[in-house]
């Protein structure tokens, strides 16, 4: 498992390289002068020439490329320019408040789709499989914007049972039972596309286990369809299903950028749409390589589970 590991690495450390690459040129090539736009057309040539050098315009492409990196690795990200205070701050704050929201998501897709899936496969009723059919449909048809929409209307407005956006002001350790109805109504707007995803996938790959030839030996031997599932067939089809996990963790990410804004929630997903609409480059640079670095994180540990779930992954990357 460790040669596997240390073979996976140069070519994350190699993306998440070129990732970088492409997010410090994005600011040169904004249309414009991005000083000026930050300074305002009254700026004097020398506050012009400060915010270029702050910015790394002022030098060369590779020496300002370096002098950022080495800046981002020394943990040193700057300060806002438009939102105010030092990065380091804001996107410490925000993603505390995005990992509770995505985990929060992911539990409840993970939950929904072992659930749906396990049951639709050992009743195999087909007005269950319809059921399940019509809501994996429906959940990654309607955009996460119109679900969101929908859940604030019908749980914020109409009946006012839920908290219609925002955090609770003491904290999430505060007083759980709040702090569950504040996370409940965006949770389950990020969760329905994923677990409607993992649904669909999670049950075809039950269902082509269920009719390999072990399967039909194991019933030929009288164990029960259950235990069947639980213990041949789901270990079997879990491989290939956290790939597919991984991906839609990455896009639970992308969609938190919608469902936050949706819901006021101050996470990652707000603060960069914030600093975009600030043209806050500082900002959205440090954004952009940190959702770079997140992605290429997701990816590696996906690898490495499929690795540890299946030996043939990790004995083929040895070779």
């Amino acid at each position: 498992m460790l040669r596997y590991t240390l073979r996976r690495i140069p070519s994350a450390l190699l993306v998440l390289a070129a990732g970088s690459v492409l997010v410090f040129t994005m600011l040169r090539l904004v249309p414009g002068d991005p000083a000026l736009t930050l300074a305002g057309p009254d700026a004097s040539p020398e506050a012009l020439a400060a915010l270029r050098a702050e910015l790394g315009l002022s030098g060369s492409p590779v020496g300002g490329y370096l002098s950022w990196l080495g800046d981002i690795a020394g943990f040193d990200l700057g300060r806002s320019l438009i939102l105010g205070g030092d990065i380091g701050t804001l996107v410490l704050d925000a993603l505390g408040n995005t990992l509770i929201l995505a985990v929060s998501a992911l539990l409840i897709a993970v939950s929904l789709a072992f659930g749906l899936s396990t049951a639709s496969v050992i009743a195999d009723r087909r007005w269950l499989n319809n059921a399940v059919t019509v809501f994996g449909t429906l959940a990654v048809a309607i955009p996460n914007f119109v679900t969101g929409a929908i859940l604030v209307v019908l749980f914020g407005v109409v009946w006012m049972v839920l908290p219609a956006g925002g955090i609770p002001r003491r904290g999430f350790l505060d007083d759980p039972v709040i702090s569950v109805q504040y996370l409940v109504l965006p949770a389950v707007c990020l969760a329905l596309p994923i677990a409607a995803a993992l649904t669909r996938f999670l049950t075809e790959a039950l269902r082509t286990q269920l009719a390999e030839p072990y399967i039909t030996t194991a019933r030929a031997l009288g164990i029960p369809r259950r235990r069947i599932v639980f213990t041949q067939a789901l270990p079997n089809a879990l491989p290939a299903t956290v790939t597919v996990l991984g991906i839609q963790i990455g896009h639970l990410l992308g969609g938190a950028v919608l469902v936050e804004v949706i819901f006021a929630w101050p996470g990652l997903g707000y603060l960069i749409e914030r600093a975009i609409g600030a043209r806050d480059y500082p900002v959205v640079q440090v954004m952009l390589l940190f959702s770079v670095a997140l992605f290429v994180v997701i990816q590696l540990t996906t690898d490495l589970v499929n690795a540890w779930l299946d030996p043939r992954i990790r004995l083929g990357g040895t070779r």
